[in-house]
């Protein structure tokens, strides 16, 4: 008898140990999280959705209501649902502008419907908090000691946690542009042209007195050597929920630690002469916004979240709580510090914030905007190659379909004494692209059964298009859908067979593909119809995105007739250190006429050299892009020449010696006898 109760007692004990069993177990209860766990319930798995706040929906309910993605079609599953019940509630089909409350709203119904368990204000133990058997997750344990047991397990957080802490590889910060063979990633000051100083601002404490150390805001060192990595983070922010309307306003609050030093680089920028409104304000439904960072100096706490990712609680508090003194103060004193001038305080006071959001804190929201924390290092690291269309992922569990994005990462001194922010790179143009499943999965080493749709693989440049509450909400369904496979065949998510896994997303709604309209001309990219199909042309067609770049050259899509998703110019400078070059590999021999493409404007060269050789001749020309190339879908030939089977076909654009913008968009070598 003694026996038998002391064999009851163990197995409680270790019942106990073993906390609340479920099939997956989602840390997370962003927008990715919310899918994910619908997903799971809808396959008839059991699920338990943590959330370490009271709120769920992450920024798509914490005051990023005007979408970023760039092209709707592609998204589509949960996600496009999500989209589709916020037109209901706004009695429209879709609504990709929205109040927060009602963001929210729709995803608690999501989680009542399907009757999914959810345990709010639970945070994960950050020590002890996951046990492991091998390269498997065994169970999760929260700081109050709930344990979580779970055949798989899915991190939907924006930090990455449960990744970290079960010995997954991850990066923080910028990658130099020599590991993945990027151009946009690293420290990128020759780019930072975009929410800039566009007056000469003293960085000073005693203007002009480097002795007397630097003004709140900016960094003593950098900006580091051009292209190179650092572990400087994007800058994080507050989207803010803004009105006029007085019956709904909250005036700015000014924080009860307030520090007019704090300020004094906004101050002394408005003094300087910048009197832009710097803030972004999206008008939403009813008179409400979701605003955003803009110009030099704005809601980007620029340099202060470099620790944030990788830091325990009580430093994410702090980090936390100073970003939000520096939001509150910031709009504080643009409505109401008598060094503003009065038109700019004016603009500034007449918003506030709104009573009926976010009403459990003010009127402030309650997620911050982590841009971008860890990053998986996974079997398959996604690139702007990817997003940019040379590199091609062959099993899509998603796509991306917004431009690679990234806010500053450092405020620093020039050599002339002057305040200058860097890192923000905004590069559109491209169309939408498949994201890889190994992207949301570990090393087979590191972990068997985790799955993270949100820290997933990539570099930072190409995460900065990724980074969308979209295509986290399709990328948690996602991976739902990829851990109950897996629980059913009884394999690792790695080996979840994607023939299987392709047919269950396609059924489910999901858009793993995308197809340009061939032929189509005066579409921007980004609007998901495309330039001319480059595979819908005669003759050997290779696109600038599979070319060898020299220098720094910027992506466009803007002026039509492009051959794919756009064309890259050299932004009428750095002349003589530019140049791309095409390989086009001859596999029969013959005489062909090389033909380049690119769209005509006003203000393009005249006089942009072109040069052929790896043939019978070489060619040496120069071509006037201001006029309209004579030859269908915007080609112009450079010369004929006769080419061996195996030869390669090297055509070289620079732009030595010109004035005005260099295009280069495609190279076409056309046999003469077709």
């Amino acid at each position: 008898m003694k026996h038998f109760i002391w064999i009851v007692l163990l197995s409680v004990m270790m019942a106990g140990c073993r906390g609340e069993e479920f099939d997956v177990v989602i840390y997370g209860g962003t927008c990715g999280g919310v899918t994910a766990a619908v997903q799971t319930v809808r396959m008839g798995k059991t699920v338990v959705l943590i959330e370490p706040t009271k709120h769920l929906g992450g920024l798509s309910s914490g005051g990023l209501g005007a979408t970023d993605i760039g092209n709707k079609a592609a998204i589509g599953g949960i996600s496009r649902e999500f989209y589709t019940r916020l037109g209901k509630a706004y009695g429209a089909e879709e609504a990709w502008k929205f109040e927060p409350h009602v963001a929210e709203k729709i995803f608690e119904e999501f989680i009542a419907e399907n009757k999914i368990k959810v345990v709010r204000g639970e945070r994960l133990d950050l020590k002890t908090g996951v046990k492991k058997e091998g390269a498997r997750i065994v169970s999760i344990t929260m700081e109050s000691g709930k344990v979580f047991s779970g055949k798989m397990f899915i991190d939907a957080t924006y930090e990455g946690d449960v990744m970290a802490k079960a010995g997954v590889s991850y990066a923080v910060g910028r990658e130099a542009n020599a590991q993945y063979k990027e151009t946009l990633n690293g420290v990128q000051t020759k780019r930072a042209t975009s929410h800039q100083f566009n007056k000469p601002v003293d960085p000073y404490v005693v203007p002009g007195d480097p002795k007397s150390g630097l003004i709140a805001g900016v960094q003593a060192d950098g900006p580091g050597e051009e292209g190179a990595g650092d572990k400087r983070v994007q800058a994080y922010n507050y989207r803010m929920c803004m009105t006029k309307d007085e019956a709904n306003k909250i005036p700015w609050p000014k924080p009860a630690n307030y520090d007019e030093k704090r300020f004094e680089l906004v101050l002394r920028n408005v003094e300087a002469g910048d009197l832009r409104v710097p803030i972004n304000p999206v008008m939403m439904p009813k008179g409400k916004t979701d605003t955003n960072n803009n110009f030099a100096v704005s809601t980007d706490n620029i340099g202060m979240n470099y620790e944030y990712p990788d830091a325990d609680y009580a430093l994410r508090e702090k980090i936390i709580k100073e970003h939000i003194d520096y939001q509150m103060g910031l709009m504080w004193t643009l409505a109401n510090h008598p060094r503003v001038p009065e038109s700019l305080r004016s603009t500034m006071a007449a918003w506030g914030l709104c009573k009926d959001e976010f009403t459990d804190n003010g009127g402030w929201p309650n997620q911050l905007y982590v841009r971008e924390a860890r990053r998986m290092v996974g079997a398959y690291v996604m690139t702007e190659h990817n997003c940019q269309g040379a590199s091609v992922a062959e099993d899509s569990c998603g796509m991306g379909a917004y431009g690679m994005d990234s806010h500053n990462t450092q405020r620093y001194v020039t050599k002339e004494g002057k305040v200058r922010n860097e890192g923000d790179i905004q590069v559109h143009g491209f169309k939408p692209y498949p994201i890889s499943y190994l992207a949301i999965v570990p090393k087979e080493e590191q972990c068997t059964n985790l799955l993270v749709p949100i820290c997933l693989s990539a570099t930072h440049i190409s995460y900065g298009s990724i980074r969308m509450e979209p295509v986290f909400m399709v990328l948690g369904q996602s991976a739902a859908t990829a851990a109950c496979q897996a629980i059913d065949a009884g394999v690792i998510v790695q080996k979840v067979d994607y023939a299987k896994l392709k047919e269950k997303l396609l059924a489910d709604k999901q858009v793993l593909h995308w197809t340009a309209t061939a032929g189509a001309k005066g579409v921007h990219a980004a609007e998901g119809k495309g330039g001319i199909d480059a595979a819908t042309l005669k003759g050997i067609v290779i696109d600038d995105i599979k070319a060898e770049m020299t220098g720094l050259w910027e992506n466009s899509a803007t002026t039509s007739g492009y051959i794919g998703s756009g064309y890259i110019h050299d932004g009428d400078s750095e002349k003589g250190a530019k140049s791309v070059r095409f390989t086009v590999p001859i596999q029969k021999a013959g005489e062909y006429d090389v033909r380049v493409s690119y769209t005509a404007l006003g203000n393009r060269a005249s006089d942009v050299p072109v040069s052929v050789a790896g043939g019978s001749m070489e060619i040496t020309t120069t071509i006037d892009q201001r006029k309209q190339p004579p030859l269908p879908n915007g080609f112009i030939s450079v010369g004929r020449c006769k080419f061996d089977a195996g030869a390669k076909a090297l055509v070289t654009i620079s732009n030595k010696g010109t004035r005005g913008h260099v295009i280069v968009d495609a190279v076409q070598v056309h046999p003469v006898n077709e």
